[in-house]
């Protein structure tokens, strides 16, 4: 719900409000509500922020595409990209990747030597970026970025990296280490990367050539989750399949959403794996939310300029159980190409976009300024939750990551074919914002854990007891404390691939004052946390401390 802020009612209300606080037959209680809030952290980074990924030094790598023409940050030390198969600029040298450090607020440019436009990334077991495919020349690359501390590492990049032209891919993390990339424009197969050897080719999916519609397709970055049974949940279009990746066999079909609406690029709506709770000795349910996109013909009408409203449904389905059903639910901001992130707390934040129209060049309309948190524990009917509006519109190619501090770095925004700011609805955006969610109201701070040990950048494994010591100046409930682990995304056209959250519920004991210690069980299998790097995070009466980094091996 939107707050208010005192100061900006009229003195007349104000009197009027206190009158009937003192009224005596009134029972009326105000508790003043934490507020959320937005930050504007950079006006001008050079690029638009299409592509974003948090790496483990807490730096956010973040690109565009080469083909914008020159972009507004220039090549460091002289340095000048030539491309002759560029389509806008064979000699270019401006960036078109940036790493944004989160401690320092700052931007450092990164070179990239092929179009990396509307592609794909995972992050590997030891930190890796490794990213795949593009436009143009791109399409095939694999492109590895490792991270550093010294401003000293930039873009590598290997030219015949992908068996298959990549371009609006999803890549995933396995349980074995290499990641998976599936579909893309035309591509109704899937590939891993790194191959096994350099004979082994990409894998026919017949689920991508059912759930493409012709003309429009509707089954671009697909929706992918991996299971904690081990295969993978692929949503494209309205509808999904369990996917054993290893025999290439569909394990089970689920039914359609009802109502038979797209909900995938370019009727771009998005979707979470809600948060697995690691419970020893049961069996762990997974379940799946995918909210807004845009309703059947609406690409259509939108290129022949009627823009139909937004979906303002969200489903979600048990893909665990052994009959699994679609629930709806509604959505109180109807929205297309919104980003959905996970929280430390287990929250959906819903974020960017616009109420009418689709993705794609100039297609999108009205934009939704107003985030919404969806609370995934509470009854329907309950569970959304308005928050205050930004003042800057994220249409066709936003983002938005989870920060290890708790707030979300939102960016991006380019409706266009080209770099464009001026003379249209929407301009190209090159700013980057920050979201600050009520749980990080100063006025809570009391009720914020801060995380003693173990320290950042600890190795866990799995199926072991971990203790986490924290302390707390407030008033401790130790019934509501937790554990959480965040895996963080690549984010890109409104879907956040490799996002994961764990809870790790523990019991709390007090070690002195203000200080405690909870201990949990770390995840018992890969299928449920493949390994690799996590925020972990302990929670108090939903308030989250600060992160710390843990790498699961």
């Amino acid at each position: 719900m939107h707050h208010i802020n005192p100061s900006f009612i009229p003195p007349l209300l104000l009197r009027q409000l206190l009158i009937v606080l003192l009224l005596p037959c009134h029972r009326i209680i105000f508790t003043r509500a934490a507020v959320d809030k937005w930050d504007l952290l950079q006006s001008n980074i050079g690029i638009s922020a299409m592509h974003m990924q948090l790496l483990n030094n807490d730096k956010v790598i973040i690109f565009d595409r080469t083909d914008f023409g020159a972009s507004n940050i220039s090549l460091p030390n002289g340095k000048c990209r030539n491309d002759q198969n560029d389509t806008a600029l064979k000699h270019d040298c401006t960036a078109h990747s940036v790493e944004y450090d989160v401690a320092l607020n700052s931007i450092r440019p990164l070179m990239v030597l092929t179009d990396v436009w509307c592609s794909s990334a995972a992050v590997m077991p030891d930190g890796v970026l490794v990213q795949t495919g593009g436009f143009n020349d791109g399409d095939h690359v694999v492109r590895i970025f490792r991270p550093c501390n010294d401003g000293s590492c930039d873009w590598q990049e290997i030219k015949n990296g992908l068996a298959q032209r990549r371009w609006y891919a999803t890549n995933h993390i396995l349980p074995d280490g290499r990641q998976i990339i599936i579909g893309g424009r035309r591509q109704f197969n899937y590939e891993f990367y790194p191959k096994k050897s350099l004979a082994e080719k990409a894998y026919n999916l017949p689920f991508l050539v059912q759930t493409n519609d012709p003309k429009i397709e509707n089954n671009l970055y697909p929706f992918v989750f991996l299971n904690v049974d081990g295969n993978l949940f692929i949503f494209a279009n309205n509808r999904a399949i369990l996917f054993d990746y290893t025999k290439g066999v569909v394990v089970r079909t689920y039914p359609a959403v009802p109502g038979g609406d797209p909900r995938s690029y370019p009727s771009t709506g998005s979707a979470v794996l809600l948060p697995l709770k690691n419970l020893q000795g049961e069996a762990i349910g997974a379940d799946v939310l995918v909210c807004g996109g845009a309703p059947k013909g609406a690409y259509i009408n939108a290129v022949n300029g009627n823009f139909v409203g937004a979906l303002n449904t969200c489903g979600r389905i048990s893909i665990t159980n052994s009959n699994p059903i679609w629930v709806m639910e509604t959505m109180p901001l109807a929205r297309v190409m919104g980003d959905m992130v996970l929280l430390p707390n287990g929250n959906v934040l819903i974020i960017n976009g616009a109420s009418k129209g689709t993705a794609g060049w100039e297609l999108g309309r009205d934009q939704v300024l107003s985030p919404v948190i969806y609370q995934p524990e509470k009854k329907i009917g309950s569970r959304f939750e308005v928050q205050n509006p930004s003042s800057i519109p994220r249409m066709y190619h936003s983002t938005a990551i989870l920060l290890r501090d708790g707030r979300v770095l939102v960016g991006g925004s380019n409706p266009h074919i080209y770099y464009n700011f001026t003379g249209v609805s929407f301009p190209t955006d090159l700013t980057l914002e920050a979201f600050s969610p009520a749980y990080l109201d100063p006025n809570s701070a009391n009720m914020r854990p801060r995380i003693v040990s173990p320290v950042s950048h600890t190795t866990i494994g799995y199926r072991q007891l971990l203790v986490v010591q924290f302390t707390l100046s407030g008033v401790l409930n130790k019934d509501l404390v937790t554990v959480t682990m965040v895996a963080p995304s690549f984010t890109t056209h409104s879907f956040a691939m490799n996002q994961r959250l764990l809870v790790l519920s523990g019991n709390v004991t007090i070690v002195g004052t203000s200080s405690y210690q909870v201990q949990v069980l770390t995840p018992s299998l890969v299928n449920l946390a493949p390994r690799g790097y996590y925020l972990l995070f302990v929670v108090h009466r939903d308030i989250p401390s600060e992160g710390i980094w843990v790498q699961i091996k």
